[in-house]
């Protein structure tokens, strides 16, 4: 194997590497450098000359989002709750401890696991101003509502859209169904958007998402953390400078889901709390009762709200894959999976997909696993040695990494490789690459025209699973969005949305 950059490996073959990055890396490479107003430091602007922000589901995982913009002028007291948003019972407390052990004792022993993104700094982080703030549970979101006072503060989005016309830019966190809808709405008051992976919960969408940022010109991202991190750059050039040779199979793997799902009844109705805007929680999803364990993290799991653990971790695992190799659309998925209800998906799946080839690279078959299933260890893996999240398989080597494209590493470990020259530009974590591409008028690394992409992937496991009983494998048409030998299929690409609500 060699241990330097290999460049000039296929070059005459079709796709170059360096094809390759002006075709396909052409959002990365649009913004380079982060702009010295965007940092802080010399130059810095002033709150009254930056961007007005906005955050629409703030409770959870928003929460994070909009203090990767800025950090909040209060500190914030995260209180302990559990999945379903109620404070822990003192025996879940306990329990909770022990888990947040177990995880700091983890990841003191496989730091690489946890590196998936760049320490932050600790000068305050002020890339944009944070200028309202909106959430369905006021009692939810109401330690994110104390941490920003200067933030005008809504419970429906579309009440925020009518009434501020200062709002540049917007974030979604909210879960999966109402994502699109939020997206779509804003984009045509050509706001810019960074809406939380899976980004939206049905192909349609994605497409639609895709149209309109492309048609408002305005700057997207997707919350996939990770392609903006160093290792899955590093991932993508070993790849593409033929380190490992040519790939024709990868494997994927996840711990998700850790909510309730599986073949399992939907919790009975209970009273709707006065705290809670239902209706607009609900948004296009089926009008079904309420129940305070369907709420804030468990929805993941549920057919009407959630796209399982592929929505939750897929874009995480599969981004790096899809980027290092070029990847297109698939051109068959198949899935087999544990059971599960109309109301919940299955605990455990593998789905199996194959894409045809790009320029010199060769087809590639990707296989998925979750529930904490793991494909099988390679031979050439130490003993010891942990299977990770991602395992590429050349013919000329093996590499493997973690979540988020975290550390790549080659199987068997090499002690003296220091990897390759880099050449694709690093633009900071996901949000200063972001707020960057605004001010400079520039795509974001992440922006729709590729991120829908790894969606549409992620998406097509569900119908996979769906349709697992026909035991058909699913052959795809994606210029024209069609499952070609199973017609029955097409109706999962979207979904009826409840009266009142459109895209």
């Amino acid at each position: 194997m060699k241990k330097k950059n290999q460049t000039k490996d296929h070059e005459s073959k079709g796709l170059s590497r360096r094809n390759f990055i002006g075709k396909v890396g052409v959002a990365t490479a649009a913004f380079t450098i982060v702009p010295r107003n965007v940092l802080g430091g010399k130059g810095y602007q002033s709150p009254s000359d930056m961007i007005n922000v906005a955050g629409i589901g703030i409770g959870a995982r928003g929460a994070s989002d909009i203090a990767g913009i800025a950090d909040p002028d209060v500190p914030i007291v995260r209180p302990q709750r559990n999945n379903t948003g109620m404070p822990y019972t003192p025996e879940q407390l306990a329990a909770q401890q022990v888990r947040a052990a177990q995880q700091a004792a983890t990841a003191a022993a496989a730091p690489a696991a946890t590196a998936a993104r760049p320490a932050r700094s600790s000068t305050p982080r002020k890339l944009a101003n944070i200028f309202a703030l909106c959430d369905v549970d006021t009692d939810f979101a109401a330690h994110v509502f104390k941490g920003y006072p200067k933030a005008k503060v809504y419970t429906d989005w579309r009440e925020m859209l009518e009434k501020e016309k200062s709002i540049d830019a917007i974030i979604v966190g909210t879960p999966d169904h109402n994502h699109a809808m939020i997206a779509a709405a804003f984009m045509r008051q050509k706001k810019h958007v960074y809406v939380e992976k899976p980004l939206c919960k049905t192909i349609t969408e994605a497409r639609t998402l895709a149209a309109l940022a492309k048609e408002y010109d305005i700057v997207s991202q997707m919350g996939n953390q990770g392609h903006a991190t160093e290792g899955t750059r590093q991932t993508v050039e070993w790849i593409q400078s033929g380190l490992i040779g040519n790939v024709r199979e990868v494997q994927l793997s996840t711990n998700r889901p850790s909510w309730p799902q599986g073949n399992i009844p939907r919790p009975p109705a209970m009273p709707v709390p006065k705290n809670l805007n239902y209706d607009v929680w609900l948004g296009p999803a089926p009008n079904k009762p309420y129940n305070p364990d369907l709420l804030h993290f468990n929805w993941r799991g549920l057919w009407d709200y959630g796209t399982g653990a592929m929505g939750d971790m897929g874009a995480h695992i599969f981004d790096a894959p899809i980027w290092s190799l070029n990847l297109g659309l698939p051109t068959k998925i198949q899935a087999t999976s544990s059971p599960y209800s109309t109301d919940y998906l299955p605990q455990a799946s593998t789905i199996t997909y194959e894409f045809a080839a790009r320029g010199y690279m060769p087809p590639v078959t990707v296989q998925w696993c979750d529930g904490g299933l793991r494909p099988a260890r390679p031979e050439q893996l130490e003993a010891g040695r942990a299977v990770r999240d991602a395992t590429y398989y050349g013919d000329k080597g093996i590499i493997m990494h973690a979540s988020h494209g975290a550390i790549p590493e080659l199987v068997p470990a090499d002690k003296d490789f220091k990897g390759v020259d880099p050449w694709i530009p690093r633009t900071g974590d996901i949000y200063e690459d972001w707020i960057g591409a605004i001010l400079a008028g520039k795509k974001s690394c992440n922006d729709f025209s590729y991120s829908t992409k790894v969606v549409e992937i992620m998406l097509l496991t569900n119908i996979a699973l769906l349709m697992k009983s026909s035991n058909v494998t699913l052959e795809y048409d994606a210029k024209n969005m069609k499952i070609t030998n199973l017609p029955a299929a097409n109706s999962l690409f979207h979904y009826e949305y409840r009266s009142g609500w459109t895209l």
